[in-house]
């Protein structure tokens, strides 16, 4: 007969939470079901998908591109030969060598420009998306546990922000700095572009919150923090790192995008956006100016799309 006088281990509530949040099931190894089904299952899922396969390869050459594009050419994207003005057409034969797209107008290498123009828009995009995620995810996490008057204030104030238009905004908060980097252009578009992020983490927790896990955390007197950090995150953080994975590619679009109206980087720096705005006079007699540079801007975006696509496919059980 068991002795009811006897006083519980203290590490009993841990093995009764991880079974509640397990579903009652524990692993031959005393691994949670719940943890592996979503992580380790979606990963071995992504493992055999194409689409994450040739993302993940397209990703992983842009950014060797941004860190080290040396290894792809040794010219020097910002040096012009006037003699070189529009000289040469793209020759296939010649691969990662300084001809291989031509030259532009001011007789620099379109090639170079393209490798070296990867650093500034890979940095903006990873940027933004990292502040975004953090500062998006930590107010959607706060409105959507907590409820009431500060869901409703942190809402309202997304809100705010939502209907600020994102370019249109972005361009007036640059506008007013005359000398913008990568630090300016980060900021602004970060500024403007965690609203998204914060419904989307809003909802997954006011979601997870109603889960047994995290009633049977309460019950068990576990503190705020510990429920918020524990139990309520790691479940809710999956659709987030979907639409951040989509955000990315979306940020770089917007940085090309301001550079090509002016409102980028400075003239000195190198730009895919710039590009393809000087590019855009030279069209008809010489497109293959614009069609490199816009060419690896859409490679770069559809790569990053794709492989949100996959993450989310992963991650839902309904679309597997």
């Amino acid at each position: 007969m068991p002795d009811l006088t006897k006083t519980p281990a203290v590490d009993e509530p841990e093995v009764v939470l991880a079974e509640a949040q397990a579903g009652g099931k524990v692993l031959d190894g005393g691994e949670a079901n719940g943890a592996r089904s979503l992580w380790s299952d979606a990963w071995r899922d992504l493992r055999r998908r194409p689409l994450f396969i040739i993302s993940s390869a397209l990703i992983l050459v842009v950014l060797l591109m941004a860190a080290f594009p040396g290894l792809f050419t040794s010219a020097d994207p910002a040096s012009g030969d006037l003699t070189k003005h529009f000289l040469g057409e793209p020759k296939l034969a010649h691969f990662f060598q300084e001809d291989w797209f031509g030259y532009d107008r001011q007789g620099r290498s379109i090639y170079a420009r393209t490798v070296f123009g990867v650093r500034n828009s890979v940095m903006v995009g990873v940027g933004v998306t990292l502040l975004v995620t953090l500062f998006g995810g930590l107010v959607g996490m706060l409105a959507g546990y907590f409820g009431g008057f500060w869901d409703s204030l942190l809402s309202r104030i997304t809100d705010v922000f939502f209907g600020i238009p994102f370019l249109l905004g972005a361009m007036v908060v640059l506008n007013a700095f005359t000398n913008r980097n990568v630090w300016v252009i980060t900021g602004a578009l970060a500024f403007l572009g965690w609203t998204q992020i914060a419904r989307v983490m809003r909802g997954a927790v006011i979601t997870t919150k109603h889960a047994d896990y995290v009633m049977a955390a309460k019950a068990l007197g576990a503190g705020t923090k510990r429920i918020l950090f524990r139990h309520v995150l790691p479940n809710a953080v999956a659709p987030v790192i979907v639409v951040a994975t989509i955000a990315l590619g979306t940020y770089i679009v917007a940085e090309s995008t301001l550079s090509y109206l002016g409102l980028g980087f400075g003239d000195d720096a190198i730009s895919w956006g710039a590009d393809i705005s000087d590019a855009t006079n030279d069209i008809r007699n010489n497109p293959h100016t614009l069609i490199f540079p816009a060419g690896m801007l859409s490679l770069t975006v559809l790569a990053f799309i794709m492989l949100g696509d996959a993450v989310r496919e992963a991650l839902d059980p309904k679309l597997r």
